[in-house]
């Protein structure tokens, strides 16, 4: 039932959710959090982002002077925000998952291939019939190749603040107001005008606006799309426009990833364009999983809501505790 769309370039970084309040005064009048600064920024499961307080400090003064020039303290009427982002690179959360997994399987494949390789093509000087066997080793050295391609493009050294980037793409809730109330470009929008008052930190998601009426602006969009992955981009994130959209069914999906396939390598292994794997990767199930997201967006929304409206703490906990409940669920994060 959904007409319109916006599809939001998706960042290869770690979700990050951050507070900012104006000052520690406002930050101890309305967190309850005393001499601990003036925010924090979470990771997406609610653990804290940062290691190093001195770095998170710096950061979050960061946020809070864009803010500050940006004029959000009275356009908003509020002494917080809260902003839904992506922090990059990658490489900054997930430096132990690159070196013990990505890494480890990308080196292993391609020095065990080479080898391989190397052997068949001895064999192959005397045995026609082993020729076979060279190209498909050759083309499984090249997907593994390409691997480890995939996964480098998302990481670079960081050693200060300057070598982070922040991509705000939700402005989720301010003092007496959730705003879910408003669509998706308005987000767009008002978070870009927020990093034009740091664009060495802060970077604007681009987008487009689909009518899918118009085929014109669907060629537009997958051209975008094409044009992104094909430089090294992990693709977009489609979106209905409106923030909190219901079809005949009742809520529709509030986003779908739909990601490169270069990039899809890092997620299902370096040979998952070969055709038996593709086929496979086709005929997965995923009604449980879109499930879950639609019950923990709501309670998302609820818990915001609640703590909005200065509800009691034990009543955002009620929320809350039901998404980490359905976080646990033994369902394939990869889908």
């Amino acid at each position: 039932g959904a007409t319109q769309l916006v599809c939001e370039q998706k960042h290869m970084g770690s979700r990050a959710v951050i507070i900012v309040c104006r000052d520690e005064a406002a930050a101890r009048s309305r967190f309850g959090v005393v001499d601990e600064g003036i925010g924090i920024c979470y990771t997406r499961t609610g653990r804290r982002f940062f290691t190093d307080p001195a770095l998170e400090a710096a950061f979050l003064e960061r946020v809070r002077t864009a803010v500050s020039q940006a004029g959000w303290w009275d356009k908003f009427d509020t002494d917080w925000v809260c902003l839904d982002c992506e922090l990059m690179p990658w490489s900054a959360k997930a430096q132990e998952l690159l070196r013990q997994q990505h890494a480890a399987v990308g080196a292993a494949a391609v020095a065990s291939l080479r080898e391989t390789i190397a052997a068949l093509q001895a064999t192959a000087g005397h045995n026609p019939d082993v020729q076979p066997l060279v190209a498909q080793y050759q083309h499984r050295l090249q997907m593994a190749e390409q691997y480890t391609a995939a996964y480098r493009h998302y990481c670079w050294p960081v050693h200060q603040l300057t070598d982070f980037k922040l991509a705000p793409f939700h402005l989720l809730a301010t003092e007496n107001a959730v705003h879910m109330d408003k669509n998706h470009l308005w987000h767009m929008e008002t978070l870009a005008d927020l990093c034009r008052y740091d664009e060495e930190l802060l970077l604007a998601t681009p987008h487009r606006v689909v009518d899918l009426a118009d085929a014109d602006s669907g060629d537009a969009a997958i051209q975008w799309w094409e044009d992104l992955t094909a430089a090294g981009g992990e693709g977009m994130v489609i979106k209905p426009l409106d923030f909190i959209a219901a079809g005949r069914r009742g809520l529709i999906q509030p986003a779908i990833k739909s990601r490169g396939r270069e990039y899809l390598r890092i997620i299902y292994g370096p040979e998952y364009t070969a055709p038996e794997n593709m086929e496979r990767l086709r005929s997965r199930g995923l009604s449980a999983k879109r499930s879950l997201a639609l019950r923990e967006f709501a309670l998302g929304v609820e818990a915001l809501e609640r703590f909005v409206r200065r509800e009691p703490l034990y009543r955002v906990h009620e929320a809350v505790f039901g998404v980490l409940a359905l976080e646990s669920e033994p369902v394939d994060p990869r889908l």
